[in-house]
């Protein structure tokens, strides 16, 4: 005689096995034979209504902790802990939903677990399900499968479209009154917090955020919508934790990451060769590698690593990010879209490429492709300095510094020790439709501050002081740039400038000496300001009279 029981048994512990091993389709099929099993003695009813019987029979209590955690206003309810990984899981109903939504057919899901929910509020199912049911309902029902369907059709030059989730209200409706009543977890929490972000209510999502995480600080994903950009403050927790989570792969990333916000480019780069001596086949933040490595022109790593992350695996965004900064560097700007574009297909929310595609188009001169995607940037994420700075870029192109110095000055707002966009604010103020000359020089004054590696902000500061007439700030600025240019032992475009600057204002001052030095200096170049050092050095000469005759000869004027 056949034993049913022991079928279902079976059957049950096959979903498990099965789905631990990623086997979802098989996992699938073994939930819907477990459901399709008629008991002796039971009615044979259609599968469709057996959906809607509650069975609670087999559901088990589940073991919490002694004291509950407090989620604040927002519940009573502590995330419970299982006993064993069998234990809680034998409700068929749950197996079948679960195999469901591991299949991505979330409606199916919400559809088995719609009405299995009338159960103790303390039940580890209970929980579970309602996070399932609540998660399939924001996946499928609250429309975000059809919108991405929706965006597909409906698409414009760069995939915008006016799709919309449209059922999130009545998402946010059941999930606020779960909140409202305390019969709600963590991870019902962090459901409730991406149903509000989504619907731009930022504010009340981040709070509601927090407190999933201080109920169970191991969801990830609730912690990563945090964008506080607290980058010094980041890094010290990052940097702390490292002596708990030393061998941590992603500790280290999120430290190089936060050291990329911060510009210290050295470190991130050492940090993520390590990583991929520890993880050679990691993609994952890869592209932040990869912008590092394109801002420092180092060709050869990026083209090993694009190559690497390729073979590794080709259809993931941040893939696509690093073959599209490769073709950037290497000037094939058409082809960098392309990836860029792919990236877009894998994620159209993917931050990264929507920013990197703004600055191709801004390359190509196409500034109307470049605003168009530098705002979708921002639509994504409001905190990324670097879209705001490209649409500022871009409508400076356009010869249009009023909006470019609003974009420019949202930039620096979230970034404020990046000096680069201190400079390009200072530009704006600088151009011939504004020229506000003073507010240029505090942008720039700004930008000496924000670690300006190319000096660029000193030769501005010199050479505005001296359209207005200022000497004396005027040489000060340049003796820095030159200072810093002999620092680092690096020939700047503008030395020539600043050294003939110098000379003749030292002679205007009578100080023969030093400007006879900076003369000396000018005859190491060649061009029509080697003949002007030659005849400020005559000029030196006659007007030493009363002291010894400078030898002329001494210096080569050939």
């Amino acid at each position: 005689m056949v034993n049913k029981e022991n079928y279902k048994s079976e059957l049950r512990s096959a979903i498990l096995h099965l789905n631990e091993r990623g086997l979802y389709s098989a996992s699938k099929w073994a939930a819907e034979q477990l459901m399709g099993i008629v008991m002796d003695g039971e009615k044979n009813i259609p599968v469709r209504y057996k959906y809607l019987k509650v069975n609670s029979s087999t559901r088990r209590r589940s073991r919490t902790d002694e004291s509950p955690s407090t989620l604040g206003a927002g519940s009573n309810i502590s995330t419970p802990v299982r006993d064993e990984y069998n234990d809680g899981m034998d409700n068929d109903y749950y197996l079948l939903a679960k195999s469901y939504f591991d299949c991505r057919e979330y409606r199916r899901a919400a559809h088995v677990l719609r009405d299995q929910t009338e159960v103790e509020e303390c039940e580890l199912h209970f929980l579970v399900e309602m996070f399932l049911l609540s998660r399939a309902s924001y996946d499928e029902k609250a429309g975000e499968k059809r919108k991405e369907e929706e965006n597909i059709e409906l698409e414009g030059p760069l995939g915008k479209s006016d799709a919309l989730n449209q059922e999130l209200v009545l998402l946010e409706s059941e999930l606020s009154v779960l909140q409202k009543n305390g019969t709600i977890d963590s991870f019902g929490l962090y459901l409730y917090g991406l149903v509000l972000k989504e619907k731009g209510s930022a504010n009340l999502a981040r709070i509601v955020l927090v407190d999933s995480v201080n109920s169970y600080p191991w969801n990830w994903n609730a912690c990563a919508y945090h964008e506080l950009r607290l980058h010094n403050e980041s890094l010290a927790k990052y940097e702390h934790l490292e002596g708990t989570f030393g061998y941590s792969n992603y500790i280290q990333a999120e430290i190089a990451k936060v050291r990329y916000s911060l510009r210290e480019f050295d470190q991130v780069e050492d940090i993520f060769e390590e990583l991929l001596s520890n993880d050679p086949y990691r993609v994952e933040d890869m592209d932040v590698y990869s912008n590092v490595l394109y801002a420092r022109e180092c060709f050869s790593a990026l083209s090993y690593l694009a190559h690497k992350v390729f073979m590794t695996d080709k259809y993931r965004p941040e893939s696509c990010c690093i073959i599209g900064n490769y073709y950037s560097l290497k000037g094939q700007h058409e082809k960098s879209v392309m990836y860029f574009r792919r990236a877009l297909k894998l994620n159209n929310k993917y931050l990264s490429a929507w920013t990197l595609m703004g600055h191709e188009y801004v390359e190509m001169k196409n500034t109307a492709a470049a605003v168009d995607a530098y705002r979708r940037a921002v639509d994504i994420s409001p905190c990324d300095y670097r879209a705001w700075y490209g649409l500022g870029q871009a409508y400076e192109m356009m010869g249009m510094p009023l909006y470019a110095l609003h974009y420019f000055k949202k930039s620096v707002f979230l970034q404020p020790n990046d000096s680069r966009l201190w400079i390009a604010m200072a530009q704006c103020y600088e151009s011939d439709q504004l020229h506000m000359i003073e507010e240029a020089i505090k942008c720039y004054r700004r930008a000496t501050n924000c670690n300006d590696s190319e000096a660029m902000a000193l030769h501005h500061l010199a050479k505005l002081h001296a359209e207005l007439g200022r000497s004396e700030e005027a040489a000060y600025y340049n003796k820095k740039y030159l200072e810093m240019m002999e620092d680092e032992e690096r020939e700047g475009p503008d030395m020539v400038k600043a050294l003939m600057f110098l000379a003749q204002h030292c002679k205007e001052q009578k100080r023969l000496e030093e400007a006879a030095v900076y003369c000396t200096r000018l005859l190491d170049y060649t061009g029509p300001e080697r003949e002007q050092a030659k005849n400020l050095l005559r000029g030196i000469r006659l007007e030493q009279s009363s002291s010894p005759a400078m030898d002329i000869d001494q210096f080569p004027l050939e």
